[in-house]
């Protein structure tokens, strides 16, 4: 049986299952993952070729995954640098960026304090984007995780300008930006020195285990960035998978219309338990209720896995159920 006293336990990240097994070992299985802000209709898989997978991955099949990258995020192919995962990318920054003082807009994803305090940096919250200007390194979430917050462009190109005249940089992580605030992305205004957009591919297109990402960069961060991340950084089904994706835009509208009605049905049953929505993405939606912490237990007790925040304890926040069973068992929880 889950204990109150393991709240915090599941915090640090989506995704941790293994953890949520042993919290509650008699909940049904198969577990329901919504902790995580993953699309849960994934990308359909090519059949791939065996070379795909015995072969070492051509530098032309690279730079081939990048120019469709480019097209899809609207940026100069020469600014995109494929890695395997965001994740991957932020530590690579933490390690090449300047080690003064770094924040993020607050609150936000934790893996950029964790990346950058481990590389030697001073890290900072900010409860605003003014308070970013004096920093080195300044973060933004773009829509933000979790309350699905949008900064525009306008103002994160003023930012850049204020940071740029003491030569620091500007992170931008557009992970949840290809279903919500794209208009507001960076990168068609990317600047010449001191940026970083960042998109993750596993989120998008429901394929986190292909571990995908890119950074599109200026071209000060361009070359440091592949160093850091040494040869043959993706993977060769990464690499085959992910141009084919990023060229169906297709799928990307018909998947974006697809998860408009579905947080639109996440919301109204949300709300119907009582919950009061905070905010979200296409990807997930954030939520608040004076018993938060025993709806994480019910809904853990039933194999079902949100998102807490052990600094706000009456904060959920729900990824989207991928089939009608979920959404069958996500109402009988939130009831039961």
């Amino acid at each position: 049986m889950f204990r109150t006293a393991d709240y915090g336990t599941l915090t640090y990240h989506g995704g941790a299952l293994e953890v949520a097994r042993q919290l509650a070992p008699g909940a049904p299985e198969p577990w329901i993952d919504l902790s995580t802000g993953i699309n849960p209709h994934a990308y359909p898989l090519p059949d791939l070729g065996l070379e795909a997978w015995s072969r070492l991955p051509e530098g032309g099949a690279l730079a081939r995954l990048e120019a469709a990258a480019a097209l899809r995020y609207n940026v100069a192919a020469g600014n995109v640098v494929a890695g395997p995962g965001s994740q991957a990318l932020i530590q690579a920054l933490s390690r090449i960026l300047p080690h003064g003082a770094v924040g993020a807009l607050a609150p936000t994803y934790g893996g950029f304090a964790s990346a950058f305090a481990a590389a030697g940096a001073h890290v900072v919250e900010a409860k605003r984007l003014e308070d970013l200007e004096a920093l080195d390194v300044a973060i933004v979430v773009n829509p933000n995780n979790p309350n699905g917050r949008v900064t525009s462009r306008a103002a994160l190109l003023d930012l850049h300008a204020r940071l740029a005249r003491h030569a620091a940089a500007l992170i931008v992580d557009e992970a949840f930006a290809d279903f919500d605030g794209e208009g507001e992305s960076l990168s068609p205004k990317l600047p010449t020195n001191g940026a970083v957009v960042l998109r993750s591919f596993g989120k998008a297109y429901g394929l986190a285990g292909l571990r995908l990402g890119f950074a599109l960069a200026s071209p000060d961060i361009v070359a440091p960035l592949r160093a850091a991340l040494g040869p043959w950084p993706v993977s060769g089904p990464a690499i085959e998978i992910g141009t084919r994706a990023l060229a169906d835009s297709d799928w990307l509208e018909a998947t974006r219309a697809r998860l408009g009605g579905d947080t639109a049905r996440l919301d109204a049953l949300l709300l119907g338990a009582g919950w009061r929505i905070l905010g979200g993405t296409r990807l997930f939606r954030l939520a608040a209720h004076a018993d938060a912490r025993a709806a994480f237990e019910r809904l853990l007790n039933a194999g079902i896995l949100a998102r807490p925040f052990a600094d706000v304890q009456d904060w959920l926040r729900f990824g989207i159920p991928g089939d009608e069973n979920a959404w069958e068992r996500l109402a009988k929880a939130r009831s039961g």
